[in-house]
């Protein structure tokens, strides 16, 4: 009984990651009073105090019924091919919406409180990195959403109206101060704090400066056609993950679908940050969803997506047996589709829980629970990972790319460690001048947007086979400028799925195909009125509440809404 409650009290405030003494919670201060000078007595209290971060930034599979950003069969994508697909914001809210800085006073505090601690110059330094990492990653977020935003260094009090109502600072400026933040958490956060994976280290701060700067190097340079801003953050997020990759010790795991469907990933080499969970203590659903619910399934956009087996994309290679049975589509492919899709179709009206393109996901179903009552429901206790080394061999070489520095070396260090993975074995990619290769075969994808350079379109592809369905595409999307991908009406094969015969099955199937044909492509959205349509680059961004623009008004303050939101 000690032994769980003990468990209960770390995974409150890790999800898993203390190893504190049961005194150590039990002569806890009430929450309300962490803020309080006296609180901040030593290195332990400071320590305390940073957990509190962890779950806002780090939700992995979620809790009980709320999911994590990982597999949302309603994400705004072009992976997934549901019924009714999710559309961009339509108004302006009144309130809310996201636009709240309570967690960068809470980061400021956090600053401003260890100070009070007593501690070495090196711990001093460690914690105000931490502090400054949580702050990073806050602004990242918000300047993700919104753009432009307010800056907030230090803790403001409620008499501090002029601060508080400032007006927004330019997103640039904004990204530069998160930078500085970084490169100073990168510089004295320590290699080593308590359990690897389940705490920040500096590998962790590396990990998520490469990601972090990746997107807004890549915004620069499609969004703003800022190309001096673009460089100097992809420059950043290249020597964020050169240095994760050169100094880390990380390697890839021994199987790919074992990363998400493991019951344990303490020891797995590739994850830089995973959370973990119990049996009876901290559970999900995610993998109930893929065992005994109907899925929103894959696209046939996506499905196409996956290489054969060659290295060489479908409409290249002479492996491809077509699309007219599973058994085809799954043949002579990418090894990480079968990893990622149940090699069976699942069908509405059929024995089974169906998918609305017929394409099942199996990627985060493990298999030894999937009958058992933990396999179902809220329960269920698969470790997620939170950022993992493949992601930074990812954001390495598009990195490169955009730079315009891409090597055959960088390949070699990092997509070609992917493809090299023990159970993928998939070709190495080459570049012969800027172009792609395989063998030293020269290669283009027919089906490439011709507004993408080659060998930028192989890295994106890459990125999207290997992180399939890992809550990361919306914002890839985004930072290419390519939300037109998303359009249903414009992108037919985002909502399609697999190709049947009616009349192969029983009369109790329930699907609906492309032009109600009798055999053809499955159409999972089919009402016009349920089509999904891009047509205006204001949602790039969020809009700001109304409350907010007239509560800034009252104080003398012009809050400037973002544009085409008026």
């Amino acid at each position: 009984m000690e032994k769980k409650l003990y468990l209960l009290l770390c995974i409150m405030l890790l999800a898993g990651g203390c190893k504190r003494t049961m005194d150590d919670f039990l002569t806890r201060l009430p929450p309300d009073r962490m803020t309080d000078p006296e609180y901040w007595t030593n290195e332990q209290a400071v320590r305390t105090f940073a957990w509190g971060f962890y779950t806002n930034y780090f939700s992995g599979y979620g809790s009980g019924w709320t999911w994590g950003k990982y597999f949302s069969g309603q994400s705004l994508n072009d992976d997934f091919a549901p019924t009714a697909p999710s559309q961009f914001t339509q108004n302006i809210p009144a309130s809310g919406g996201g636009w709240s800085f309570g967690y960068v006073r809470k980061a400021n505090l956090f600053l401003n409180r260890i100070h009070l601690a007593t501690m070495d110059d090196a711990a001093m330094k460690h914690w105000e990195g931490i502090g400054r990492f949580f702050r990073g990653l806050e602004y990242a977020s918000l300047v993700n959403r919104f753009g432009d935003v307010p800056w907030y260094g230090k803790v403001l009090e409620e008499t501090d109206i002029k601060e508080l109502y400032r007006p927004r600072d330019p997103r640039a400026q904004v990204m530069d101060s998160v930078l500085a933040d970084f490169k100073f958490a990168a510089e004295n956060v320590r290699k080593s704090d308590g359990e690897p994976g389940l705490t920040i280290n500096k590998y962790v701060v590396l990990a998520y400066m490469s990601k972090i700067f990746l997107f807004e190097g890549t915004w620069m340079k499609y969004r703003e056609n800022n190309s001096e801003k673009a460089k100097q953050y992809l420059e950043a997020a290249r020597w964020a993950a050169d240095k994760v990759i050169n100094e880390g010790g990380y390697t890839l795991g021994r199987g790919y679908r074992a990363l998400f469907s493991s019951l344990d990933l303490a020891g797995n080499q590739e994850m830089i940050l995973y959370r973990r969970y119990e049996t009876g203590i901290l559970t999900h659903a995610l993998m109930s969803y893929v065992n005994t619910e109907g899925q929103t399934g894959a696209s046939k956009n996506a499905v196409e997506s996956y290489l054969c087996k060659d290295g060489l994309p479908i409409r290249v290679s002479a492996l491809y047996k077509g699309d007219k049975t599973i058994d085809a589509v799954m043949t002579d492919r990418d090894p990480r589709m079968y990893e990622t899709f149940v090699k069976a179709l699942r069908l509405n009206g059929l024995i089974g829980q169906p998918s609305t393109t017929g394409y099942a996901v199996q990627k985060f179903l493990n298999d030894e629970i999937k009958d058992k009552l933990e396999g179902t429901s809220m329960l269920n206790p698969t470790d997620a990972p939170v950022i993992r080394y493949g992601e930074v061999l990812l954001n390495y070489a598009e990195a490169c790319a955009e730079l315009g520095i891409l090597t055959q070396a960088d390949l070699d260090r990092s997509i070609n460690q992917l493809r090299s993975r023990q159970g993928i074995n998939m070709p190495a990619l080459q570049v012969v001048g800027v172009l792609p290769a395989i063998n030293g075969q020269v290669y283009d994808d027919p089906a490439r947007d011709q507004t993408v350079p080659a060998m930028i379109w192989e890295i994106r592809r890459e990125r999207r086979v290997e992180m399939m369905m890992e809550g990361i595409r919306y914002d890839d999307l985004r930072r290419w400028s390519k939300l037109a991908y998303v359009d249903t009406r414009t992108n037919k094969d985002i909502n399609l799925g697999a190709w049947i015969k009616k009349s192969d099955y029983s009369s109790k199937l329930n699907v609906v195909l492309e032009n109600n044909a009798s055999e053809g492509y499955m159409m999972p959205a089919v009402q016009a009125s349920s089509q999904r349509i891009f047509n205006d680059p204001k949602v790039y961004l969020d809009p700001l509440p109304l409350d907010q623009i007239k509560l800034y008004k009252d104080q003398g303050t012009d809050l400037k809404q973002n544009p085409g939101w008026n």
